[in-house]
């Protein structure tokens, strides 16, 4: 889930589940603000997919090299069908046109 959450900016789970992610995951962006041989070591021994960490480093490390942190986003989206469920929608806050201001 962390690696679709890399490559696509954006994703919609529960929100049990996205804040497990959130917890996951931020972690692995402040590790990714020092480009190292070490740092891509310990992010990949996370991730275990090359494209994510490849991406983690090139697109999305630039992008939040200035924020301290909080690098995620939970917007709940409604309960779902099925069983109830409270959904979620995870995302990069960097990311998102609507929300980011145009420098």
């Amino acid at each position: 889930m962390a690696c679709s959450l890399i490559l696509k900016k954006r994703i919609s789970t529960t929100l049990a589940k996205a804040k497990a992610l959130q917890r996951f995951i931020e972690p692995l962006l402040t590790k990714s603000k020092t480009s190292s041989t070490h740092s891509r070591r310990i992010v990949f021994s996370y991730l275990q997919n090359k494209s994510a960490v490849v991406d983690i480093f090139l697109t999305v490390a630039p992008q939040i090299l200035e924020r301290p942190g909080g690098y995620t986003r939970i917007i709940k989206t409604g309960f779902r069908l099925g069983d109830g469920s409270e959904m979620a929608l995870i995302e990069l806050v960097d990311f998102n046109p609507w929300y980011t201001k145009k420098k």
